[in-house]
């Protein structure tokens, strides 16, 4: 066995895997975190805090009494309140016995049932707050695209001609006039797919015309993780020339010929940094959600572009960025339960729902490509998170707030064999569920 051979591909292994833990790891704190602070704002006590399960490799005790603690098992956590038997919040009747009302009243089990459902709530709603802020916190740092689209970076591609320069107010491109910021899209749709093409700009006050290249080049300006550029090694930066024989005019001609080839493999000529690499990958059939809410299927390589220069931009609000950081949150959750229900009807593949194996995959991949992109991830994942928990199934926090929901209209719980039946069919649904998409990761 050739270990020397091997030791790259163990370390990626490790890599992805540290990098899932990570990313595990903080959502999974301030989801706990959530069910925690609520649950101490509405008078319930904590007795344990732990991220991860099993072994306990340290911990301390705070004022409270809550033991804070990092476990073995680096896969998850929870918070066991007073009163409960167990992480899975199962009430502890003899912990209950002899104690006064007032100890009572800062169990779980013993608090009013709006304490209680405001504590499970709280997990979810903290995932949900740490995906805006973590987008919001991206608009803040980067900033908004000036309305009048201004040259910011220029990234370096092959080009006979380039003579734009940064700070360049671009007023018309092919002669026809450049739309605030936000419709530059409609703008690219309407442009001559020509190599190069007339700008005109404003430089130092005043009006000249340049030549530069279309303004969208088959330029890579991101790498979707498990995807087919990502196996073939396609990089930020990188610049597709040539697909099977055809020289590549701009990103939307890539895009045709990626489209006609169905599925078949492609022949890459690709410029990086000035050296040309050829490689070989096969499209992937990908369900793409679309702004209504309905999904397509197209070939895909799994790349995204841009322009060839960033626009330049200006300090966002911060109103505007928590706006911005609802808006992808809320994207995230449409999306979610879109593809769930075109899944359930059949009319996508059931390969769109992941397990952990792609999604600690897709971790490592994020996590390779930079801090920014491993953050973001995060942010999406978050987001997931706390969407699958307020499913209303039995074990998920959903499932909680159902019993909850019960209790609070007919003034008593579930009984004890009713709870009891109901843990039993949610954690068969969940390990079916779980079976289901481990079965995708290993062979979809």
């Amino acid at each position: 066995m050739d270990l020397v051979g091997l030791a790259p591909s163990f370390g990626g292994l490790i890599f992805t895997i540290l990098a899932f833990i990570v990313a595990l790891s903080v959502i999974v704190f301030i989801h706990e975190y959530g069910h925690y602070i609520v649950g101490r704002w509405t008078g319930i006590g904590a007795d344990v805090f732990s991220v991860g399960f099993g072994p306990v490799i340290w911990s301390r005790k705070d004022k409270r009494g809550t033991q804070w603690q990092v476990a073995a098992l680096p896969f998850g956590g929870y918070v066991k309140f007073k009163g409960d038997a167990n992480a899975a919040s199962a009430p502890d009747g003899e912990a209950s016995v002899g104690l006064t009302p007032e100890e009572l009243r800062a169990t779980m089990h013993g608090a009013p049932v709006w304490a209680r459902a405001l504590t499970v709530l709280a997990g979810p709603v903290f995932n949900f707050i740490l995906s805006i802020l973590i987008f919001a916190g991206f608009l803040l740092w980067i900033g908004s695209p000036r309305e009048q689209l201004t040259v910011g970076e220029i990234a370096e591609i092959p080009a006979e001609v380039q003579e734009l320069k940064t700070g360049d107010e671009v007023l018309a491109i092919a002669g026809i006039e450049t739309p605030p910021n936000a419709e530059l899209g409609d703008l690219l749709d309407t442009l001559p797919d020509e190599p190069t093409l007339d700008y005109l700009v404003r430089r130092d006050g005043e009006e000249i015309t340049v030549r530069a290249p279309y303004p969208q080049a088959a330029l890579v300006s991101g790498v979707q993780p498990q995807s087919a550029a990502m196996d073939a090694g396609l990089q930020v930066g990188d610049v597709i020339q040539v697909i099977n024989g055809t020289d590549v005019r701009s990103f939307s001609h890539m895009i045709d010929l990626v489209a006609s080839a169905e599925g078949t493999p492609l022949d890459l000529k690709v410029w990086r940094a000035g050296e040309i690499l050829e490689m070989t990958l096969t499209p992937r059939q990908t369900d793409l959600p679309k702004e209504d809410g309905t999904f397509e299927t197209r070939w895909l390589i799994g790349i995204s572009g841009n322009m060839f220069f960033s626009p330049a931009t200006e300090s966002a609000g911060l109103w505007e960025s928590v706006k911005y950081g609802a808006d992808q949150t809320y994207f995230v959750v449409r999306s979610s339960l879109s593809g769930l229900y075109h899944v359930i009807a059949g009319k996508i593949s059931t390969c769109n729902i992941k397990g952990p194996i792609s999604i600690a995959s897709a971790s490592g991949d994020m996590a390779r490509q930079g801090l920014s992109n491993f953050i973001w991830f995060i942010a999406a994942l978050s987001t997931a998170v706390g969407l699958i928990n307020l499913f209303p199934i039995p074990v998920l926090d959903g499932g909680h707030l159902v019993f909850h929901a019960y209790e609070a209209i007919t003034g008593r719980p579930p009984s004890e064999n009713a709870m009891k039946y109901l843990m039993i069919v949610g954690l068969s649904l969940m390990g079916m569920l779980m079976v289901f998409a481990l079965t995708n990761d290993l062979f979809c």
